[in-house]
């Protein structure tokens, strides 16, 4: 066993030793040490009852022969660092995560790692930690958030928090209603309930077969949820007591390959995930040693319906109708009517894809649509190139609410904070493109998500009137014609760093076009007389996040070639 070498002969007294102040006995230096990563923390929903989870898989696993050792990651919730400065510490704390994942499971040499995550950034940091180990990893997710509902009985969620502030600000609802919706629409623990960045990461976990079925859309707080912890606990516990050859089967980076990487695209394109998933998937695909790129997002969407369409795309439609409807594999069973959508590979549960959804199907065509009734003939995500994203742009195409062809003037902010009171004063009206720059990964740095200014749109009524584009990213509840990721960036010269107020930009969704109506010379002479805004930092953490993080369309990874 790899736990071999910090328990096992008289040189390693002094280890056995210090193991026995835990509550070892000898019994147990004989059976497989597992790591139990969790990610429990008290300000975030989808977090705040991991603990408890965590007591439940360690019960399990010691049940079934193994000795758990639980340890802890950090975690952001992005809702509730938005809109402040806080939000720039969201995406570096990715790495973080990874980082502390690679520190603990290697430093001990533990045998095998069954991983809790559920919000925002934690899951992929998690899962880039555990390609760097790779060991057999089984990852459970604490779950999904019920849905909410106002008085009258309409169901409500996170966006739907967010865009009443911005119907607030216009008049449309009241103060009353207002805190009708801020106090019912999240109604309990677990991941926000939408096809948000969380739900989208833990359902991509089933098509990349590291994950157990349902751990995308079985709510949190429940039996059902309970049963999947104990399951997974299970499972890690009897890969780990494989011998060595059949356990190396199931070590991280031969299930998460880069036939994983192409079936988590294809069903994020068939189920209109946040566009957060092309950072984090990237980068997943980067760790993963993966052969895959940001242009081959188009290639894959192109032969994907759109056939799951859930909140903020589709108000009414949260996780738990999902889950009724058939769950992910009746989405990805529909999805393979199409043809070798779905490449055949090895899940940690044994089986191999296909295997593990032949007998799914679709419960409810109202919820999951089949492939003669799609929602799109092609996928719910696109890049977009051109002058003004030459290594490319992310636009989440389940969310938008207008026309698929936009030309509008720019209005430039340098921030969003200036972008909130310059929305908040009416500076945007109709037929604008809403230009948010000096936010992406190095010039923000962080990559500040735009939910409030995208929000505040919705919210006032301009949501199929006005385009947003910014070298930021946007949340898994935002909708309407936005996107983000422009590559490069403002701090590092790119093209929407050199965009003035008035400029003519054409967006083309199908024709993948994201271009401003500029003359070359005219480009040539502005980018001569520009310098990027640097903006000043107190932070240590950020100035070295700065100085070694990549751009988006690399997955905003750091550099590691110094």
């Amino acid at each position: 066993m790899r736990s071999d070498e910090v328990k096992k002969g008289h040189q390693r007294a002094p280890h056995r030793s210090l193991l026995r102040a835990t509550g070892l006995k000898d019994e147990d230096f004989n059976k497989p040490f597992i790591g139990v990563a969790n990610s429990f923390i008290e300000i975030i929903p989808g977090h705040f009852f991991l603990d408890k989870v965590s007591t439940i898989i360690k019960d399990e696993i010691r049940k079934a022969g193994c000795v758990p050792f639980e340890f802890n990651t950090i975690g952001v919730d992005d809702g509730i660092a938005m809109g402040h400065d806080g939000m720039l510490f969201s995406l570096p704390s990715r790495e973080i995560i990874a980082n502390s994942i690679e520190t603990v499971m290697n430093a001990h040499k533990l045998d095998a790692m069954i991983a809790i995550p559920n919000c925002d950034k934690i899951v992929p940091g998690m899962i880039m930690g555990a390609l760097r180990v790779n060991v057999p990893t089984v990852f459970v997710s604490g779950g999904p958030m019920a849905k909410g509902y106002t008085k009258d009985g309409t169901p409500i969620d996170l966006a739907t928090a967010f865009e009443a502030v911005g119907k607030f600000e216009a008049g449309q609802i009241t103060a009353d209603e207002l805190k009708d919706i801020e106090c019912n629409a999240c109604p309990s623990g677990g991941s926000c309930s939408g096809m948000f960045t969380a739900n989208s990461m833990n359902t991509l976990m089933e098509a990349m077969g590291i994950a157990l079925e349902g751990n995308g859309t079985i709510l949190a707080l429940t039996p059902q949820r309970e049963e999947l912890y104990r399951k997974a606990a299970r499972r890690v516990c009897e890969i780990a007591l494989m011998d060595e050859n059949e356990k190396a089967k199931y070590n991280m980076r031969n299930i998460l390959n880069e036939n994983a990487v192409r079936n988590a695209f294809a069903v994020d394109m068939a189920m209109g995930g946040s566009s957060n998933t092309v950072l984090h998937m990237l980068a997943i695909a980067k760790e993963a040693e993966a052969n895959f790129e940001l242009k081959d997002i188009n290639k894959i969407s192109k032969n994907v319906s759109h056939i799951a369409k859930i909140s903020p795309s589709l108000s009414t439609v949260h996780m738990q109708d999902i889950d009724k409807a058939g769950g992910v594999n009746a989405v990805m069973h529909e999805m393979d009517r199409r043809g070798d959508v779905l490449i055949d590979n090895l899940t940690i549960t044994g089986e191999t894809i296909k295997e593990r959804i032949k007998n799914a199907k679709i419960v409810d065509t109202n919820i999951i649509h089949t492939l003669e009734n799609p929602y799109s003939a092609v996928g719910g995500l696109a890049i977009l190139y051109g002058n003004l994203a030459m290594q490319g742009a992310v636009i989440k195409t389940a969310g938008i609410t207008g026309s698929r062809v936009f030309t509008g003037t720019a209005v430039c902010f340098n921030s969003q904070d200036e972008a909130i009171a310059g929305i908040l004063n009416h500076k945007v009206k109709a037929g604008d493109v809403v230009v948010i720059r000096y936010e992406g990964p190095k010039g923000g740095p962080g990559m500040q998500e735009m939910l409030a200014p995208t929000s505040l749109i919705m919210g006032m009524g301009l949501g199929s009137q006005v385009a947003l584009i910014t070298d930021g990213r946007f949340s898994g509840a935002t909708r309407g014609a936005s996107i983000g990721h422009v590559s490069p960036e403002a701090a590092e010269g790119g093209m929407i760093g050199l965009l003035e107020d008035g400029d003519e930009i054409h967006i083309d969704v199908d024709q993948y076009i994201l271009s401003v109506n500029l003359s070359d010379d005219e480009i040539a002479k502005r980018r001569a007389e520009f310098t990027p805004i640097k903006k000043e930092l107190k932070s240590s953490w950020l100035k070295q996040y700065r100085a070694l993080v990549t751009n988006a369309s690399s997955g905003a990874v750091l550099r590691t070639d110094m």
